[in-house]
């Protein structure tokens, strides 16, 4: 696979905290949450029923029974969740059947070799036993794909109070934008300075403290992150979608917002790495990132930039952010423009036919948020200028610590496998070959085991230049006044170059 400059992001989604809610505001929250909830579950009924044989037209039929009893609106964004509901089951089942397929596969190779039969590196070998092959959970070979299964929203128990159950829905109260209406959205609408209103569902109105049917919070809002380009759309009328939030956790309510931005123009390869590229290696608990000039040689220490996604996930997000900050901020103080990493897809790389017992791998590779990187690592780069080249993952980590870790370890700094990593993904990137160029045989070196062995050491001086002449008599070799031409190639003794014959000089009499 060749690189590639990976495109930048194509929306924005940014959140604040509604604060200082009055019980009246909680609970008209409450029950617009629970009212389209209800609706919600219905259309995810109908939905799954459709199963494949969805169209313009069954939309269209979904969109006229909520509707009568909310708005055209609330219909809209409540089928279009739907919808999205259900290509993300289908994608989630087709993930599935492709790692079904792949552990299939394995177990085929393992089974056609015999009991104990040593496997290599690229295909694992034969069962130790008989009972070696695990059930296979393949269903629905040969009879068609099963329905995915979405998950409706949570509906209210005995044991939890309506109020209750309407915050847990209120997750569902979700409109999108429309250009061209004020502020960007007329069911939800915020105003540049703050204000929240909510056009109520048509059985709620009775609710209303504002005209038309609609409903002010006494909380204002500020976006802390890009508040400024929200307030810019906002005042100018372009579409923003919102989405009212409640974590049942913390107790809390939130207000996401979201719009989309026009994908910035590809950077061209050239132009990314004429400063050199900083090479990283994703790994479960830290980034290793090392730094190449334009040539492909490695300048500097290697960097690591470390997160835990321990805790929840909100815990494990915050810390991706902070370590792809870090990276980003060096390098901008490096004065380098591309970052390359790796396209990784463990997709059908987790089952147990594919590597075994091998648990701890599998968890391994399992918790690495490689989606969750390049996902952010792009959009955040796009707001600095930096560019993020995909490289592909083949023998990174293998040809790394073959040819660049133990030239890379010396006394003050030991080079691990991820940093050696990094630098092979960099060169790749580059263009360059991973594997350094390797010395020629011994024979083909020099004359079949010359000079090279008698050689001066590197730390004797003046061993690359000629011999400086020596003042004085001589009673060897050349006259003293000869010794002009200590420098020129003529008087180096070399066959074919000079018409100087070696001469003794006659022994003195006194002797």
């Amino acid at each position: 696979m060749a690189s590639f400059v990976a495109p930048g992001p194509s929306g924005v989604a940014v959140r604040t905290r509604l604060k200082q809610l009055t019980p009246a505001d909680e609970k008209v929250l409450a029950l617009v949450g629970a009212h389209l909830g209800s609706l919600a579950s219905r259309d995810v009924k109908v939905r799954c029923g459709q199963g494949l044989e969805h169209s313009a037209e069954t939309w269209a039929a979904r969109k006229r029974g909520p509707t009568a009893v909310s708005s055209s609106r609330w219909a809209g964004s409540l089928t279009k969740a739907t919808h999205d509901q259900w290509a993300l089951a289908s994608r989630g089942q087709l993930a599935r059947i492709h790692s079904l397929e792949a552990g299939i596969r394995t177990i085929a190779h393992r089974l056609s070799l015999p009991i104990g039969a040593k496997g290599s590196k690229q295909a694992p070998g034969g069962y130790r036993s008989k009972h070696g092959p695990v059930p296979c959970r393949w269903c629905g070979a040969g009879n068609g794909w099963p329905a995915p299964a979405t998950s409706c929203p949570p509906r209210s128990s005995p044991r939890t109070s309506g109020a209750d159950a309407g915050r847990r829905r209120a997750g569902l109260c979700r409109a999108d934008g429309e250009s061209g209406k004020r502020y960007g959205n007329e069911t939800i609408r915020i105003s540049p300075d703050g204000e929240v209103s909510i056009k109520l569902p048509a059985p709620l109105r009775e609710l209303a403290n504002a005209p038309h049917g609609r409903y002010i919070l006494t909380a204002n809002v500020r976006f802390p992150h890009r508040g400024q380009e929200w307030a810019d759309r906002v005042a100018a009328n372009r579409a923003v979608a919102y989405r009212i939030h409640y974590n049942v956790g913390r107790g809390r309510w939130y207000l996401p917002a979201s719009w989309q931005i026009p994908v910035s123009r590809t950077v061209p390869m050239a132009a990314a790495l004429a400063h050199g590229v900083i090479g990283v290696d994703m790994n479960a608990d830290h980034l290793a990132a090392w730094r190449l000039d334009a040539h492909g040689n490695p300048t500097g220490s290697p960097h690591r930039f470390f997160y835990a996604l321990t805790g929840n996930a909100d815990h494990g997000d915050a810390q991706v952010r902070h370590a792809l900050t870090r990276l980003l901020h060096w390098a901008r103080t490096c004065g380098v423009q591309a970052i390359a990493v790796e396209d990784l897809d463990f997709t059908a790389e987790k089952t147990r036919e594919k590597h075994g017992r091998r648990k701890r791998f599998r968890q391994l590779i399992s918790g690495m948020p490689t989606g969750k990187l390049r996902a952010r690592l792009a959009s955040m780069a796009d707001q600095t200028g930096i560019a993020i080249i995909a490289v592909d993952p083949a023998y990174t980590s293998r040809w790394g610590a073959q040819h660049w870790q133990k030239p890379l370890t010396s006394n003050r700094r030991k080079t691990t496998r991820h940093d050696a990593a990094a630098v092979a993904i960099g060169r790749r990137a580059q263009g360059h070959p991973i594997r350094r160029r390797t010395a020629p045989p011994r024979a083909h070196q020099s004359d079949v085991h010359g000079h090279r062995a008698v050689q001066a050491d590197r730390r004797a001086p003046g061993r690359e230049g000629p011999r400086p002449p020596v003042p004085g008599p001589r009673t060897r070799s050349v006259p003293p006044d000869r010794g002009a031409n200590a420098g020129n190639q003529n008087a180096q003794h070399r066959s074919g170059r000079s018409d100087e014959s070696w001469q003794q000089d006659s022994l003195p009499l006194s002797l």
